[in-house]
């Protein structure tokens, strides 16, 4: 397979190299394994510097934006490169260089604010983002039953309070009984999941959810996943940083890891009854499929049913997002889904051009979760560091607590993705609305800002912004902004 990248000499060699033909002698090895110390340093002739590798990288080329003052941060559009020869140059407003090799385009290309940063990044950061494309995809067992791959802390260190799986289900397939020490909290990507669980209380819960709803399980609350006819993918969020998604307590190991006399004394049967266990973990595996009508399968004892407030599950899918000039949002957090007592999410969408608003987070690190085109985002630690990142589908981006950060839509599409907090209610502080809202003379005396254009910010969070389409217009002395002054 062959990607686009840097090609002929480099590291002193000279592609291609050439092998022994089939028919010299044998397999015999050509030339030599170690050099002698011949070669060292001040024994070794001088190098003639006349034939020698040239790091020259011959017509770089720029793409729009790419000359502008660094301090503007044109988002650069690396696709744009015409032709593979040099590919796109880590440069931006006379700051860098060119890359005579080695790299990867289709890296560069995905990550345009890394391999040429605005010039308002400063200092060093922990690495905030991470994709899905990057992980290892444990396949389940039988005939096509799914998968899951996941983020936790051995991928992405800084992300110590929640970790993300990412798991599809094929149509009827399982992810077998199990419960965590960490509390799960999931949103429903594609397709429809029945969900079934029993409390601590005897209680008994099942229920069908599909595309955008949500379902929370406590930490030791034991539950079946079953994917419906056209199957299922789902995120799952754990409130704890290093969960591990392969360390799950499961339903299958806990009968095979206890003697049979225990198991046959304890649920009252024969030790024959156990003959068929499974000889290891299900995991996920194909099922049968289970009844449209969820009633057949809903079982209940003396405690009754999960009722109210204390349903494992919520139709976000059903909830209109309050629309705003550049996109929509919809919050869910304790206040409307009580089970889920410290989980609180909001799923954004943002149009080409607009950007989620400047904003922290009092109490809680963010999980963000990009489930739909491509955006950016610069993350701003105290006191003086930043780093901007891309972000595409699949990506998870996190955020610490009280750290500014941003979403713009880089895309030509809508960006949708989701932000989980481990906070009892979903807020942010905006900084437009901080601004607008404190003494005009003391921000004037802090940032030298026009009254003019404090007078304009708005007393009421945006959330989402809208914003030009040409992400670099400002070089055609255009805007940024939309519907300002």
């Amino acid at each position: 397979m062959s990607y686009a990248e840097n090609s002929g000499p480099i590291a002193g060699i000279s592609p291609p190299i050439p092998t022994p033909s089939s028919s010299s002698s044998s397999s015999t090895p050509h030339g030599s394994l170690r050099g002698t110390t011949d070669l060292l340093g001040g024994n070794s002739p001088q190098p003639d510097l006349s034939k020698a590798d040239s790091a020259i990288v011959k017509n770089p080329q720029s793409v729009n934006g790419q000359d502008a003052e660094a301090e503007l941060g044109l988002y650069l559009d690396f696709n744009s490169v015409k032709g593979e020869a040099g590919g796109p140059q880590p440069n931006r407003g006379g700051r860098g260089g060119t890359d005579p090799g080695p790299r990867t385009y289709a890296y560069e290309k995905l990550n345009p604010d890394l391999y040429a940063p605005p010039g308002t990044d400063a200092g060093t950061t922990p690495q905030f983002m991470f994709n899905m494309g990057l992980a290892h995809n444990r396949p389940g067992v039988g005939n096509m039953s799914g998968w899951a791959r996941q983020q936790n802390q051995d991928v992405l260190p800084v992300a110590k309070s929640m970790a993300g799986v990412d798991m599809r289900l094929e149509p009827n397939a399982y992810r077998e009984l199990h419960w965590h020490t960490a509390a799960e909290w999931s949103l429903v990507l594609k397709g429809c999941t029945r969900v079934a669980a029993l409390d601590e209380d005897g209680k008994t819960y099942i229920d069908d959810v599909c595309a955008g709803d949500v379902w929370f399980f406590p930490a030791g609350v034991p539950h079946s996943l079953q994917a419906l006819e056209n199957g299922t993918e789902f995120l799952l969020v754990f409130d704890n940083g290093s969960f591990n998604e392969d360390a799950t307590f499961l339903v299958t190991e806990l009968m095979l890891r206890n003697p049979v006399e225990v198991l046959s004394k304890n649920l009252k049967t024969n030790t024959s009854a156990f003959d068929n266990l499974p000889k290891g973990q299900l995991y996920i595996f194909p099922g049968t499929p289970p009844p449209l009508n969820i009633a057949d399968q809903n079982l209940t004892g003396p405690a009754g049913a999960v009722t109210g407030n204390e349903s494992f599950t919520y139709h976000w899918s059903r909830q209109k997002p309050m629309t705003v000039e550049g996109g929509s949002v919809k919050i869910i957090d304790p206040l409307t889904f009580p089970i889920a007592s410290h989980f609180s999410a909001s799923l954004v969408t943002i149009l080409p051009g607009a950007m989620r608003e400047i904003h922290w987070h009092t109490t809680s690190d963010e999980y963000a979760f990009f489930i739909q085109g491509s955006g950016r985002i610069t993350v701003y630690v105290a006191p003086s560091s930043s780093r901007t990142y891309d972000f595409t589908a699949g990506g998870v981006g996190y955020v610490p607590q009280g750290s500014s950060h941003y979403i713009e839509n880089t895309g030509t599409g809508d960006l949708v993705y989701l932000e989980v907090l481990q906070a009892e209610r979903f807020t942010d502080v905006s900084v437009a609305q901080w601004l607008a809202l404190t003494p005009r003379q003391v921000v004037e005396d802090h940032l030298g800002l026009p009254g003019s254009l404090l007078e304009r910010l708005p007393v009421e969070k945006p959330y989402v912004v809208a914003g030009g389409r040409n992400l670099t217009g400002m070089v055609g002395g255009g805007e940024a902004f939309v519907g300002g002054v």
